[in-house]
């Protein structure tokens, strides 16, 4: 009988071929632990399914007919992982130096930490700002709302944001993303995986506020850093903002109840009717025959958000 992996990797992969090929080829070359390499392949169209078969024949291979979302992946992928640690993958990463055998060593000598993140780096060394903290309903009226345009310095955009904090010195954190995280198997088997109802977004915050409730704590390691091309793995979706939308509202039902719900949706209304007058000011400036294409395509999108 083989030995059981001290870390599985967990990778959902949809049409990223080269990214998912160099953070195979970085994540095999890097120093650590024993792994386990689950790759969980969302139906792309662009060979990389095949990648993995002819070029890496000793990973795991999930494949999806369809693009099952990024929740639904991880946790085909955590479902099979054998490893007594998980780590969660995006394939626009890349793996530096001793990133994997630090982000190991820290959960094996603090028995009080359900997880632990790394430091994300730009290819030129610099800080990714990635950690935020929860979000509460002051968040939902400050960020992604004309607030936010007219006040970008608010008390609530700080302690979202985190600006207090450079990000490049170590401690416990709320939320870190899922892009690259390392967490013990027994807390996912305690507390369950992500909730698919997150589609693509706010799972990885989903989990992390279930993780703190139930008395574990996540680690924010500076000195472990991973190189992330960012938005490599979703610049290509083109539902992003109407996805982001739904999965926030379904966060704030989740975790605030029904009538924080109803408080998102006044927030998103008012950002959309500013955004339109936006378009209509300048649409008329230029041609004042009709009204704006933007917002008659957005018009529907934003009806069924409401009406959801």
């Amino acid at each position: 009988m083989s030995e059981r992996p001290a870390i599985s990797v967990v990778i959902p992969s949809w049409n990223t071929r080269e990214y998912l090929d160099a953070c195979l080829r970085t994540l095999f070359a890097s120093r650590g632990p024993t792994l386990e390499v689950i790759v969980v392949e969302n139906g792309s169209e662009d060979g990389s399914a095949e990648l993995v078969e002819s070029s890496y024949p000793h990973v795991t291979l999930v494949k999806n007919e369809h693009n099952e979302g990024f929740a639904r992946g991880c946790n085909q992928g955590m479902e099979i992982a054998s490893g007594r640690y998980v780590l969660l993958l995006n394939t626009d990463t890349e793996m530096r130096e001793n990133a994997l055998a630090d982000l190991y060593r820290f959960l094996e000598e603090h028995d009080d930490y359900a997880a632990v993140a790394p430091r994300l780096v730009h290819a030129d060394g610099r800080t990714q700002r990635t950690v935020q903290a929860f979000p509460n309903l002051r968040t939902a009226l400050f960020f992604a709302t004309p607030l936010e345009r007219w006040l970008p310095e608010s008390r609530e955009l700080r302690r979202y944001f985190m600006r207090d904090w450079s990000q490049e010195t170590s401690r416990d954190i709320d939320q870190p993303p899922a892009a690259v995280l390392l967490i013990r198997k027994s807390v996912l088997d305690s507390i369950g995986h992500f909730d698919e109802q997150f589609w693509l977004f706010f799972n990885d915050v989903d989990l992390s506020k279930r993780m703190k409730r139930a008395g574990w704590k996540t680690r924010y390691l500076a000195e472990a850093k991973v190189l992330h091309h960012v938005g490599g793995s979703t610049k290509n979706f083109a539902g992003f903002v109407p996805e982001w939308q739904k999965n926030r509202l379904a966060f704030y039902r989740k975790h605030h109840g029904r009538l924080a719900g109803v408080w998102v949706k006044a927030c998103v209304t008012w950002t959309f009717l500013d955004w339109a007058v936006q378009q209509w000011v300048r649409r008329i400036r230029r041609d004042a025959s009709a009204p704006p294409e933007p917002i008659r395509s957005m018009w529907g999108t934003f009806w069924s958000y409401v009406r959801s």
